[in-house]
């Protein structure tokens, strides 16, 4: 599966910005199964210099110093990423084959193992997920017995955020604390992610938030306009003995090949599309727009294959 992807964000500030340093996260990684074949990005005012680093969590970061005056910044990300979908299901039979009890992921976790050092960091609180209180660690605990497949846990503790959450837009923002949506039992997408992290790294487990895009579809026999995209978010769990696998909470699915990763870390700030800082004074007020569709090579591709199976 090949997506085209566009994300544009931008600011718009009351007064003139005389200097600005700003961070943009809007090149999509390269992972076993996600290829990035082409990438570019636009930025307006022009930049007086740049430079793109990655950082410790593997997400490419683009520096931007812009010198001349300006009430606004826009910054584009194009892309074109392939999704290895044979690969994505050999690694999920592959973590399922492998995948240990609770009892011995916690045990195991407790010790030193070379290959679990990377994934420790993320057993910590972070700046917008801070560890749960006990009501939450209850609630996990209902999937999270000592002796159960920790794959098999995870999967139903994301198919009861799914069923026990409601989807409401507007109710919440970034920094919403996690104990307001438990009660709540609402938020979006990037709620259901940081309440999930934050009740697994409670009770033990190293829990990574993912963010990036999901291809939305219109109803049918509608067209679909051009920028109805969003931003998503969803969560990856450490399984020790199998691997990193990744869950959708506010889908109730494991991702496969509608979901294009951009970028991961401890939670939202270490991923945000665009951060800086701005010599200026009053309000600004941030847009974005982001689209993702099909790429006209693969929807030719598989208009071509539904004919011949039509045909046959």
């Amino acid at each position: 599966m090949i997506y085209d992807i566009y994300h544009k964000t931008a600011f718009k500030y009351e007064n003139d910005v005389t200097f600005s340093h700003n961070i943009a996260r809007l090149k999509p990684k390269n992972t076993p199964h996600q290829k990035l074949l082409s990438f570019s990005m636009e930025i307006d005012p022009e930049v007086y210099e740049s430079r793109e680093f990655t950082d410790m969590f593997g997400n490419t970061n683009t520096h931007m110093l812009i010198r001349e005056p300006h009430q606004s910044l826009s910054v584009i990300g194009r892309s074109k990423v392939e999704i290895l979908s044979a690969t994505i299901d050999e690694h999920i039979n592959m973590i399922k084959a492998n995948s240990i009890s609770y009892k011995e992921a916690i045990e195991r976790l407790n010790k030193f193992q070379s290959a679990d050092l990377y994934a420790k960091q993320f057993l910590f609180e972070s700046q917008l997920i801070p560890y749960s209180s006990e009501k939450i660690k209850k609630y996990a605990y209902e999937s999270f017995h000592e002796d159960r497949d920790l794959f098999e846990a995870t999967q139903e503790f994301m198919e009861r955020i799914f069923n026990d959450f409601a989807f409401v837009s507007g109710f919440s923002d970034i920094t919403t604390p996690i104990e307001k949506i438990f009660e709540e039992k609402k938020g979006v997408c990037q709620d259901f992610a940081q309440f999930a992290i934050s009740a697994l790294r409670t009770i033990g487990l190293p829990a990574k938030y993912m963010s990036g895009y999901i291809e939305t579809l219109p109803a049918k026999g509608e067209k679909k306009l051009f920028g109805a995209d969003a931003s998503h978010a969803w969560f990856s769990v450490y399984i020790p003995n199998a691997g990193w696998i990744e869950f959708d909470p506010t889908n109730n699915i494991i991702p496969r090949e509608q979901h294009i990763l951009l970028g991961s870390g401890r939670d939202y700030h270490d991923i945000s599309p665009l951060k800086g800082v701005v010599f200026s004074s009053g309000n600004s007020e941030l847009s974005v727009m982001v689209d993702v569709r099909k790429s006209e090579s693969e929807i030719v591709q598989m208009m071509s294959q539904s004919q011949s199976q039509s045909q046959q």
